[in-house]
């Protein structure tokens, strides 16, 4: 007899295909200081308290988790050990849209934010730049 493969759903609550929300959009904010002095550690605090409450005020988000890097340099992607459980996450479908303060928070070099975007945009999770006022679900640029 043949072993059959299980495969297991997408844990996406938000059907890209068709358009339809299917519930919350899982929110998942990226913050990030590259010291450890007290000034950017406060930094830092606000970002996580910002972002806890931009979540609780829109009706059609719900926080799934809050990654971090504190004190790190964002030149090396290796260091960064919160990123680099927020990619993985996203892969494993754990939310549906990354926010964070600025494209440089996110990464310190273009070859990195547009592997990672498009990276997670094969996934359908979206990233929402603020700053820059960007949203790559709403860019109609094929990334590949």
């Amino acid at each position: 007899m043949k072993e059959v493969e299980v495969i297991k759903p997408k844990k996406n609550k938000f059907d890209r295909a068709s358009g339809i929300e299917l519930s919350k959009i899982r929110v998942a904010p990226y913050c990030r200081v590259s010291t450890d002095s007290a000034e950017q550690m406060a930094s830092y605090d606000s970002q996580v308290a910002y972002y806890e409450q931009k979540i609780k005020e829109n009706p059609k988000w719900e926080l799934a988790k809050i990654y971090s890097d504190a004190g790190i340099s964002g030149t090396n992607i290796d260091k960064r050990l919160g990123f680099q459980e927020m990619i993985r996450d996203a892969v494993a479908g754990e939310f549906d849209l990354v926010i964070t303060k600025s494209i440089s928070r996110f990464g310190r070099n273009t070859k990195d934010v547009l592997e990672y975007t498009r990276l997670l945009k094969k996934h359908n999770v979206a990233v929402l730049f603020e700053k820059e006022n960007i949203n790559t679900s709403l860019c109609k640029v094929k990334l590949q």
